[in-house]
């Protein structure tokens, strides 16, 4: 076992490949993707000595287990989880050094939704449009991980950093999001944009990448009939015909036809990729910048 490479022993429930993303492509149909939780996803990458924008593995709710296939130096961080290697107990938010063979165990998430797991030179899967990243709603990237996905790495960087466990935020036990009023709060009732921002909502489990589905009072209409497709922005609040809005997240679309009763400001989004179903959410209004 020589080669800089990783192979999945278990692939959890969704595991995908994430960087930064690759903006700029909106305008030919192509979302940004990149990791939810873009903060532990540069933090973990910190941890292990990688450039913020290289590769890491987004797991979700219930975590991964890998084998290196040389010695390579990990961090896990993002959702709170149990980690392991080789069966022994090793720090979650901290670099750990795995020898070549060794099982690294990613377990479920205790808290919170997502967890990130950088690797020494960080996963190399050929990039597409600039970026590494696996987005589900396009297809661009590589596909979510299987077990037996064999995963190539980069050479190392620079050395891990020297810390016992790295602060991150806990998983907000209510997910307060602000946002900025438009560009179609006009299709709605003046009721519907009060309770929008005074009423509490809960995610669903019916949440992805591509969005944070609510479950919660609907928001009423003013206006019949719908939208030409529109573009459609990162942290924006759709509201389909059934009433409950949609936070779009990395994967979201970039055209619809619903209209946008707000748009949630992008330093909260990170917290919402990490808000577990039944966690609730409120809406506050803040002016524009």
């Amino acid at each position: 076992m020589t080669d800089r490479a990783l192979a999945v022993v278990r692939a959890g429930a969704l595991t995908t490949v994430q960087d930064r993303g690759r903006p700029g492509h909106a305008h030919v149909g192509v979302p940004r993707s990149g990791a939810l939780d873009a903060p532990a996803a540069a933090l973990v990458n910190r941890l292990v000595g990688n450039p913020p924008g290289a590769a890491v593995l987004e797991t979700t709710l219930t975590g991964c287990a890998l084998r290196p296939r040389c010695p390579v130096t990990v961090a896990v961080g993002g959702a709170p989880c149990r980690v392991t290697v080789d069966g022994r107990p090793v720090p979650w938010g901290a670099p750990v050094d795995v020898p070549a063979g060794a099982l690294l165990d990613v377990g479920a998430a205790e808290a919170g939704v997502r967890a990130y797991v950088g690797v020494s030179g960080g996963v190399l899967v050929e990039p597409v449009l600039g970026s590494r990243s696996t987005d589900l709603l396009s297809g661009l990237g590589p596909p979510p991980l299987a077990d037996g996905t064999v995963l190539p790495l980069g050479r190392p960087g620079e050395p891990p950093a020297r810390v016992d466990v790295a602060p991150q935020p806990a998983p907000a036990a209510e997910l307060v999001l602000r946002v900025t009023p438009g560009p179609r709060a006009d299709w709605f009732t003046p009721e519907a944009l009060r309770v929008f921002t005074t009423l509490p909502y809960r995610v669903s489990s019916a949440s992805n990448r591509i969005g944070l589905r609510l479950d919660g009072p609907a928001l009423p209409r003013s206006r019949t009939g719908e939208l030409p497709s529109e573009g459609m922005v990162l942290g924006a609040v759709q509201v389909p015909p059934e009433g409950g809005p949609v936070v779009f997240l990395a994967d979201h679309p970039t055209t619809g036809g619903y209209p946008v009763i707000g748009v949630v400001r992008a330093a909260d989004l990170p917290a919402a990729a990490q808000a577990a179903p039944g966690t609730p959410v409120r809406f506050t209004a803040v002016r524009r910048r």
